[in-house]
C-alpha cells in the first residue's frame, strides 16, 4: 500500500524522539472497536506531529481494512482556507478510501452511520495511468484520469465531545472515511474543455425538499479539483491505475439532520449536469 510505504520511508529517517507519539497497537485497537460500534472515541495523535499522525494512520488503515475492505484510493480534507482556519491547519490533510465503504447512488443509508456522521458534496477522480505522478498542471492530471464520479461522502468525525479536532488528529484517524455514494461514471474526453468545466462547474447540495444547503464552484477545492491529486503526490502519495481519489468537500460539511431525509448533489457545467443522491433511513 502506497501510504504505508510512504510512512515507512519517513519513519526510517525520523529520529525516535520525533515519532514517539505514533499510536500503540492498544490505542489503535480501542479506536477501531469504538469506530465499528459507532461510539464517540478518544483522539489519536493529539500530542504528536504530522509524521506521528501519518504513522498512526498507516497502522489504523491496516486494522480497519479487516472491517472495511482493502484500501482502494485516497482522500483529501481541509481543502479550502475556511476549513483550514477552522481546525488551525495550514494545508490540506490526507486519508484513504476503503473498498467496502462505497455504495451506489440512490441507496438508502441507515442513520446514524457513525458516531459523528456528516454529509459532504465531493467528487471522485479515477486514476487511469501512473503517468499522473509526473503531472504538473490540472490538465496534465486530467490526461491521466479514466473517469469522473459524482460523489457524496458520508464521513464520520468519530471523536467524543471535548476531544481535540486538529490537522494531526484528523490525519491520524484517516480523515473520517466511513461511507461514500458513487454516481455514474463520466467519460473523460476532450480534456482541455473538461478541465475547464471542472473549475467552472457549480456543485450544489440539496435536501429532501430540494432546498439548496451548499453551493460552491469547482474552484472551491484548491482552485481546481485536479489540484488535489497534485497536492497528494507532493505530500508523498504515489498513484497507480485504478486508484480512486476523493478531491475534497465543495463547501461545509452538513449534519444529516439538516437534510431532512435525503441529499442530492448536482454538478452543473459537467456533461449532462450529473447528479448523485442518497436517502437516509431509520435504524429501527
Amino acid at each position: 500500500m502506497a501510504l504505508i510505504a510512504t510512512v515507512a520511508a519517513i519513519a526510517a529517517v525520523t529520529p525516535l524522539r520525533a515519532r514517539a507519539d505514533c499510536a500503540s497497537a492498544e490505542e489503535v485497537a480501542r479506536f477501531v472497536s469504538d469506530y465499528m460500534a459507532f461510539t464517540p472515541t478518544v483522539a489519536l495523535g493529539a500530542e504528536g506531529s504530522m509524521v506521528d499522525a501519518l504513522c498512526t494512520q498507516a497502522r489504523l488503515s491496516e486494522a480497519l481494512s479487516a472491517h472495511m475492505g482493502p484500501v482502494i484510493g485516497y482522500k483529501a480534507g481541509l481543502t479550502s482556507p475556511p476549513a483550514q482556519a477552522r481546525f488551525g491547519a495550514e494545508a490540506p490533510v490526507r486519508g484513504v478510501l476503503y473498498r467496502d465503504m462505497m455504495v451506489p447512488s440512490g441507496v438508502t443509508v441507515p442513520v446514524p452511520w457513525g458516531a459523528v456522521p456528516m454529509v459532504e458534496a465531493d467528487l471522485i477522480l479515477e486514476i487511469g495511468d501512473a503517468a499522473v505522478n509526473w503531472a504538473t498542471t490540472p490538465e496534465e492530471v486530467m490526461e491521466n484520469i479514466s473517469g469522473i464520479r459524482p460523489f457524496i461522502e458520508l464521513p464520520d468525525l468519530a471523536l467524543a465531545p471535548g476531544e481535540p479536532m486538529t490537522a494531526e488528529t484528523i490525519t491520524a484517524m484517516g480523515v473520517g472515511a466511513r461511507l461514500g455514494v458513487l454516481g455514474a461514471e463520466i467519460e473523460v474526453a476532450e480534456v482541455p474543455q473538461l478541465t475547464a468545466a471542472l473549475a467552472q462547474m457549480q456543485v450544489t447540495l440539496r435536501d429532501a425538499q430540494g432546498r439548496v444547503v451548499v453551493s460552491a464552484p469547482g474552484s472551491a477545492v484548491l482552485g481546481h479539483p485536479a489540484e488535489t491529486i497534485l497536492w497528494l503526490h507532493a505530500a508523498g502519495v504515489t498513484f497507480k491505475a485504478g486508484d480512486l481519489v476523493s478531491v475534497g468537500s465543495f463547501g461545509a460539511l452538513v449534519p444529516p439532520a439538516d437534510l431532512h431525509g435525503a441529499a442530492t448533489v448536482t454538478y452543473e457545467g459537467l456533461p449532462g449536469d450529473p447528479q448523485v443522491a442518497v436517502t437516509f433511513g431509520s435504524t429501527s
